[in-house]
């Protein structure tokens, strides 16, 4: 039975979040999205602290790294994927793009926590990975991947295209996702760890956003990029097909939801005082019908919240406890997303011209917000996963 209330070993390491979101990311925050792909220098001190938590036994699985699936059958946890959930959340209420610069916690980190053989996940401790995934002419259908790698000797050669590589300017390595046959469609597509600096790598250019300005985005081109075959994550089989590779998405989309439940509880935080200050109180003694009709529309939004943080906590404690979480990383991500975005541009619109202007960072968070209803599988993407699991639907039936 899951327990809602934050577990007592975690709550002295989510504080430490809380502080760092408060004191080094929020303070920050502006400045880094007006100077977008300057490389925020102060995070390389958090990495180190973050690092050194781990080390020592103390960061409870904090960030992108601590994500994987280690309990038994008989024995109840509450494991890496649950803490870093409420540590993201922290984070996230502090500033979502510089969480995503976090270095050695990028997506491609959870990739490889994910998947990886444990003699991987030693050789590739300590690289700050990206994740390449979508490609030009394929975004959210991932089984429709063109990037081929193709087996010659002891490497793989990869050729291909992937566009919006979340730190992929700034990372040591991207996890690559190409298929080794065509044909035979998405049980032929594996993920591959590729090393910045490999020959045939190249990062053709950075894209400007509408938000997380704060993490590069990039475009990064694969020409006889030859890989050594020990970096295809897991199996090089294609018996376990696509399921595999998509056991990633298992473990990160419960992180996206988490930094949409951050996002979403500054807005509402800062909202709040806002109201109460222009002498519209929120009294949870009183039936909304009896409230101003700002405090009623808050009133609905903390509700809408709340269903998506405990989402997240569901789908995170699953994996923590080995059970399958497809649905539930589905749901959370579908509905965090989308709550997220709803609740910035709503808390936009009840704080009017401070909501609009870059006097509070209410409309930065807005413009944060969106990128977290679209990656890692848009909302669309997440609604048809969920309808297929529900109605017990292959891919093919249901699309």
């Amino acid at each position: 039975m899951i327990n809602l209330e934050t577990p007592r070993k975690f709550r002295a390491f989510i504080n430490q979040a809380h502080q760092v979101a408060a004191e080094m990311l929020r303070p920050n925050s502006r400045r880094y999205d007006l100077a977008e792909h300057e490389y925020p220098v102060e995070l390389d001190m958090l990495a180190a602290l973050v690092d050194g938590l781990g080390a020592s036994g103390n960061g409870a699985g904090a960030g992108a790294s601590g994500v994987r699936r280690t309990a038994s059958a008989d024995e109840v946890v509450n494991g890496s994927n649950l803490s870093s959930v409420l540590s993201i959340m922290e984070m996230c209420w502090g500033d979502v793009g510089l969480l995503l610069s976090m270095p050695r916690q990028g997506l491609g980190n959870s990739a490889i926590a994910s998947v990886a053989s444990d003699e991987q996940l030693r050789r590739f401790a300590g690289v700050w990975a990206g994740m390449a995934i979508t490609e030009p002419g394929c975004g959210s259908d991932s089984a429709n991947i063109q990037t081929t790698a193709r087996l010659d000797g002891d490497h793989y050669v990869l050729d291909g295209e992937k566009i919006f590589v979340t730190a992929g300017g700034r990372c040591d390595a991207v996890v690559v996702w190409a298929t080794l046959n065509k044909s035979l469609g998405r049980a032929a597509i594996k993920s591959f760890v590729v090393p910045k600096d490999t020959p045939g790598l190249t990062v053709e250019r950075l894209e400007h956003k509408l938000g997380i300005r704060a993490s590069d985005t990039a475009t990064i081109r694969f020409e006889n990029c030859r890989v050594p075959a020990e970096n295809l994550l897991g199996s090089a089989s294609i018996d376990r097909g696509f399921a595999g590779v998509m056991q990633t998405f298992d473990n990160t989309r419960p992180l996206v939801a988490a930094m949409a439940v951050g996002c979403a509880r500054a807005s509402l935080e800062l909202t709040r005082s806002l109201l109460a200050e222009a002498g519209v109180d929120v009294d949870y003694d009183r039936p909304v019908h009896l409230q101003p009709a700002a405090a009623a529309s808050y009133l609905a939004m903390e509700s809408d919240w709340e269903a998506a943080y405990l989402l997240t906590l569901q789908a995170a404690w699953m994996a923590d406890n080995a059970a399958p979480n497809s649905l539930q990383a589905s749901m959370a991500k579908a509905k965090a997303g989308r709550t997220a975005n709803d609740i910035t541009l709503r808390c936009v619109e009840l704080a009017g011209t401070l909501g609009y202007s870059e006097h509070e960072l209410l409309e930065k968070w807005a413009r944060d917000s969106k990128i977290l209803d679209i990656f890692e599988g848009t909302q669309q993407i997440q609604q048809l996963i969920v309808a297929r699991r529900l109605l017990g639907k292959t891919s093919a039936e249901l699309k």
